[in-house]
């Protein structure tokens, strides 16, 4: 497996070369978002969408 620094050096040099420093910085948190949703999965850390759909029905009343 990768180091995480070679994992951000592969990011970053996969981004246009006209990209933003802000542009760069939303797809490297964008990568890490992706991995802590699949840590939670792996952990059983989740919930249905069903149960989504019920907690977000829940913000309006």
């Amino acid at each position: 497996m990768a180091s995480i620094k070679e994992q951000m050096i592969h990011i970053i040099h996969n981004q246009p070369d006209d990209s933003s420093y802000d542009e760069i910085l939303k797809e490297l948190a964008f990568h890490r978002m992706i991995e802590h949703g699949l840590a939670d999965s792996k952990q059983s850390r989740t919930i249905s969408n069903k149960e989504m759909g019920r907690r977000i029905r829940s913000w309006s009343n």
